[in-house]
């Protein structure tokens, strides 16, 4: 972990009270596809509603979370989404496209928006995704502990462990949410066999099932750019902008700059 921690982002507050009124903290999430047209590769546009998490190190834990919990000894202004690694979206949170069985890595662009209906609000998060898998707490994943943990603030003393942390955000699954996670391949024909202990409508209890946990990741999403609109009063709508200048120091700042909506 980073010795200099970041400063707090000055949304991250709003936000937050924000997102607990919703009644589903669901966003929309855009990323850049590549495929391949007449053998050509082309960049396209993608976007889905997925389900907001929590901050990465600070999640609210489900009263029927069984998993051994983390220790709060950081906070972060990072937001956390849950995948399968075997749905499309998957190779778009990779700056390349060369691991086709990727446990943990990323860097790719993404963009999220949320609308949140009591605060009238929308909050457009800009920045990079990072994955975060079982093989997390190994050499070959350093750099990206190395990536995620510079934006993590140390707020306490004690151990703290990457891969438990994963396994909470699996244990803060419903069992019908973690079966999920044994569902067919997402996007295969249904005529075909989806193999050996795949089949919808089933429910996982053990956190460490093989099926599920094989393809259960936490996907990070490191912020660089906000925005957010405020049109509680269409008459005097406001709007700020937020931007991260990129690098973790003692001189680290956001600037916020009031915009016209």
């Amino acid at each position: 972990m980073a010795k200099i921690s970041p400063p707090i982002a000055p949304w991250r507050s709003v936000f937050l009270t924000h997102i607990g009124c919703m009644d589903s903290p669901l966003l929309s999430l855009s990323t850049v596809h590549l495929i391949e047209t007449l053998g050509e590769p082309r960049v396209v546009p993608r976007c889905r509603t997925v389900v907001f998490r929590g901050m990465w190190a600070g999640m609210s834990v489900h009263p029927n979370n069984t998993a051994e919990l983390n220790p709060c000894l950081y906070e972060s202004d990072l937001l956390t989404i849950t995948i399968d690694t075997r749905m499309e979206k998957t190779p778009d949170f990779f700056r390349s496209t060369a691991n086709d069985k990727p446990h943990s890595g990323g860097g790719g662009l993404v963009e999220a928006v949320f609308w949140a209906p009591e605060a009238r609000t929308q909050w457009r998060i800009r920045g990079r995704a990072y994955m975060i898998g079982p093989n997390i707490d190994s050499n070959v994943a350093s750099p990206i502990r190395n990536i995620i943990g510079r934006y993590m603030r140390r707020t306490g003393e004690g151990d703290w462990s990457w891969s438990r942390e994963l396994t909470a955000h699996f244990g803060n699954l419903s069992p019908g949410m973690r079966g999920s996670f044994r569902n067919p391949p997402p996007g295969t024909p249904r005529s075909r066999d989806p193999g050996a202990g795949l089949g919808l409508g089933q429910k996982v209890d053990d956190l460490q099932d093989e099926f599920a946990r094989r393809y259960f990741r936490v996907v990070i999403i490191v912020p660089e750019e906000v925005d957010q609109l405020d049109l509680k009063d269409p008459s005097e709508a406001r709007r700020w902008n937020y931007k991260f200048d990129g690098s973790i120091s003692e001189a680290a700042s956001w600037k916020t700059t009031e915009l016209w909506p």
